[in-house]
């Protein structure tokens, strides 16, 4: 049960980080390519809020779910 309360807290941790630092990620692609010339395309995704949030409610669930004794 130790191991539900770690994994818990890691996930309340992460939840908590994506809600206050909404961070983001970007991707790159290939646009189109002649020969040796190449265009390529970067984009910026966020991560979006909702995904910090049901990593906080599990976490919590985790956490409760692990204090409970057998």
């Amino acid at each position: 049960m130790r191991i539900l309360q770690i994994v818990g807290a890691l996930l309340i941790a992460g939840g908590l980080f994506i809600l206050i630092k909404a961070p983001s990620y970007s991707s790159e692609k290939s646009v189109f390519k002649i020969g040796d010339i190449e265009a390529k395309l970067a984009q910026e995704h966020a991560i979006p809020p909702w995904a910090g949030g049901a990593a906080l409610a599990a976490g919590v669930v985790l956490i409760v779910v692990g204090s409970r004794k057998p």
